[in-house]
């Protein structure tokens, strides 16, 4: 058989020989296609061979090029792959498109050659291009879903399913679908739609390998075995089977499977700028850092149009001037200017989760854990998907994560103690599941998680909630994947966060505390989610939709009521925010007695509701501008105990807790106040004063060296006064090194010369 095929290619590659003198019809064409299928059987050589012959003809320049001729130089030129032959590639096409005005093929695949090289805007053109010709065009359609998916879009599942019906052979949009499945975790969807690709193309290994991916992903080893055995029959080294099963794997957050899956690739093509890619940025994901920027500069060398690549090499760069600080279990990576003071904070913090964690779900992950923290949100985006854009705050790869820095954002955009905590959290779901948890339930965890660390951290209900979900706009359980993966709505991925972390909270509810531990180890067993169901909550998944329904509207029994369900396209309708429009216009007309009256009405409506513009910021602004600071301060907690991100409501806490006598409420708001920013010097000296007040030295130390961390103007008098902290807490020896650093820089500073002549009288 395989002496057959070689003949084959080589009578292709005589008929171009030979053509040379005198061409003949579709010769090119023929050849080209040739070279294509022995690239796709993993024949190099021979492609590239071929593929020469026909460009070599075309450099001469002594013969005219029809369109269709064209195209397949072009087609040449992107089977060679070297950086110069994409350029030729390009201008071919260009060529081509320009002999004929309705080459379609050349647009389309002028289209799949920039997203092959990760120009999502021109590929776009390029199909659109197309599309105003023939809106139906089948490829065109696909390739326009393709882009779609390379911008994280959800609307990419969609168009794939209008391409896959445009024209049912497509092969390309079944097996696109079955990537979409597989990120979903939609294993049988998957499976059907591989098995469809296969179906309609059984000579690629593509489809094979999307249906070994999806066997491997369930644990069907027998189908697994099947679909590499059906791959090797047509390339006896399939790298595209193990690269398509490592980038399944990653989008399944089995980092350490993609790492073994890209080494087995590589083993059967070394200059696979893909498997090199993916090896690269998965040793990355697992801490591996000297060596997967070794494989990543390997993959840029045989692919210098990899933007992902570059960017991440890029990164690494600025990631070597980072400082680390650590603790007994974590390794904090950050800006050399913001390195000491945030560990100060998330390295006790997260040596705390440890504990919480490793109790709660009886595992304990290898340490040291890194965490990685950027102040440029484009940075972080990098390091978790290599372009930036991405939304999220954090991302936890297992024992390494990655977090946007409190300076990476506006204050009050996101609290950074409870996105550490989450994604920490992550890093124990992730493990004591053999990282086969699906994305639903390690989501939900991790928000329920935050919630159970401080009343104030974790996503709380809220009106646009409340209104989705009584719409029907929010998926059940059985389809939670999708809320995250492709949402309908700008809104769907966030509410289906505190989804998640609901049904969760209903399961341990309903279940006791050892359910959610034991639902994880059913899945590291390799139950899907509707077995882990049943044996350890002894429920269908349909079930659950139908307990965790009835939990919902119990929980939520008011609101539900009194918000109205809406397409989430206008502005939210119902009782309670009638009555919150009314009371706000009441004080906006200083009727501040019809205001609190409408203000207690709305609060009965939905009492869960702590957001700084719902009743309880109102009734404190009413019971303010009325003179009594009691109940304005005892309404501004309500929204302080329950918002992680109120900045300005802790500075009202703290200042009314303050002057009404209560320095263990002003603590209390101050320390809010660092999780939401850490970079407010005044805080930190406020913070101090109160905490030596109170005798809590620990705390005052701690502030006082955030101070000495922030390089304030006048550095002297900040460890000046770190200084007289340690002196306070006891550590004398500690605070005589603080001081004669200050002397060291200023001999005559007469502050610091007497804490020191203090401190040598105490100790003789």
């Amino acid at each position: 058989m395989r002496t057959r095929w070689i003949g084959v290619l080589l009578t292709g590659l005589a008929t171009v020989v030979s053509a040379q003198s005198a061409p003949a019809p579709n010769a090119r064409v023929t050849t080209v296609g040739a070279a294509e299928l022995a690239m796709a059987r993993g024949d190099r050589p021979t492609a590239r061979a071929l593929a020469r012959s026909v460009v070599r003809v075309y450099e001469e320049g002594q013969q005219r090029w029809s369109s269709a001729d064209l195209t397949a130089i072009a087609r040449a030129y992107v089977v060679l792959g070297d950086a110069e032959s994409v350029r030729a590639a390009l201008r071919a096409f260009d060529a081509a498109v320009a002999a004929d005005g309705n080459n379609l093929d050349a647009m389309i695949r002028t289209g799949d050659l920039f997203l092959e090289k990760y120009n999502a805007p021109e590929a776009r053109d390029s199909y659109a291009q197309v599309l105003t010709r023939d809106s139906a065009q089948a490829r065109a359609l696909l390739g326009m879903a393709r882009v779609l998916d390379f911008e994280g879009k959800p609307e990419a599942m969609a168009l794939t399913r209008r391409a896959a019906a445009a024209d049912p052979a497509l092969a390309a949009a079944h097996a696109m679908l079955a990537r979409l499945f597989l990120e979903a975790e939609s294993f049988d969807s998957a499976t059907v739609a591989a098995r469809r690709a296969i179906a309609r193309d059984s000579m690629r290994v593509t489809p094979w390998a999307l249906w070994g991916a999806s066997a491997w992903l369930t644990g069907d080893s027998a189908t697994y075995r099947q679909a590499r055995a059906a791959a090797t029959r047509i390339n006896t080294r399939p790298n595209e089977f193990d690269e398509e099963l490592a980038e399944a794997a990653v989008r399944n957050r089995r980092y350490a499977a993609a790492v073994e899956f890209a080494r087995r690739a590589l083993a059967a093509d070394s200059l696979s700028a893909r498997a090199w890619g993916i090896l690269g940025t998965n040793q990355l994901r697992a801490g591996a850092m000297a060596e997967g920027r070794a494989s990543l500069e390997r993959a840029f060398a045989l692919d210098p149009f990899h933007v992902w690549h570059k960017n991440t090499l890029d990164l690494l760069d600025q990631l070597a001037t980072f400082r680390t600080v650590n603790s007994a279990r974590i390794e904090l990576v950050a800006p050399e200017a913001e390195a000491e003071l945030l560990g100060l904070y998330l390295l006790p913090l997260l040596e705390q989760a440890y504990d919480v964690f490793a109790a709660r779900y009886e595992y304990r992950p290898p340490t040291p854990i890194r965490l990685e923290v950027y102040p440029n949100h484009a940075d972080f985006s990098v390091r978790t998907v290599g372009l930036a854009g991405l939304g999220a705050l954090g991302v936890s790869f297992g024992t390494v994560l990655a977090m946007d820095s409190p300076t990476a954002r506006q204050r009050g955009d996101f609290n950074w103690g409870s996105t550490a905590w989450h994604e920490l959290a992550h890093t124990f779901t992730l493990g004591a599941s053999g990282h086969r948890v699906p994305r639903w339930m390690s989501e939900g965890l991790s928000v329920l998680e935050e919630r159970r660390a401080r009343p104030e951290w974790g996503q709380k209900p809220s009106v646009p909630f409340i209104e989705a979900y009584k719409a029907g706009r929010l998926r059940k359980l059985s389809e939670l994947n999708e809320g995250f993966v492709r949402p309908r709505s700008p809104t769907e991925t966030i509410h289906s966060y505190y989804l998640a972390s609901l049904v969760c909270e209903m399961i341990e509810e309903r279940h006791g505390a050892v359910a959610l531990p034991a639902l994880l180890r059913a899945f590291r067993d390799g139950e899907d989610t509707p077995g882990a169901f049943r044996r350890v909550l002894r429920a269908s998944s349909a079930e659950l939709d139908t307990q965790f329904e009835a939990w919902m509207q119990t929980r939520f029994a008011r609101p539900l009521q009194a918000i109205a369900a809406g397409d989430g396209t206008a502005p939210p309708q119902g009782r309670f925010i009638d009555v919150m429009r009314q009371a706000s216009a009441a004080f906006e007309q200083r009727d501040l007695a019809t205001a609190r009256r409408l203000l207690v009405q709305a609060d009965s409506l939905f009492p869960q509701y702590g957001g700084a513009d719902g009743p309880a910021g109102y009734l404190a602004r009413v019971a303010l501008a009325q003179g009594d600071t009691a109940t304005a301060l005892r309404n501004i907690r309500r929204v302080t105990s329950v918002s992680e991100t109120a900045w300005d409501a802790n500075a009202l806490d703290e200042s009314w807790s303050e002057s009404r006598g209560d320095p263990v409420g002003a603590v209390a708001a101050l320390q809010r106040m660092i999780w939401i920013s850490p970079v407010d010097l005044s805080v930190h000296m406020r913070l101090a004063q109160l905490a030596a007040s109170a005798g809590d030295h620990t705390t005052a130390v701690r502030e006082r060296r955030a101070a000495v961390a922030m390089r304030p103007t006048d550095m002297l008098e900040a460890r000046y006064q770190l200084a007289r902290a340690l002196a306070a807490s006891g550590d004398k020896t500690a605070a005589r090194r603080e001081i004669l650093a200050v002397l060291e820089s200023a001999p005559g500073f007469e502050k610091a010369q007497a804490l020191l002549l203090e401190l040598r009288g105490g100790t003789s």
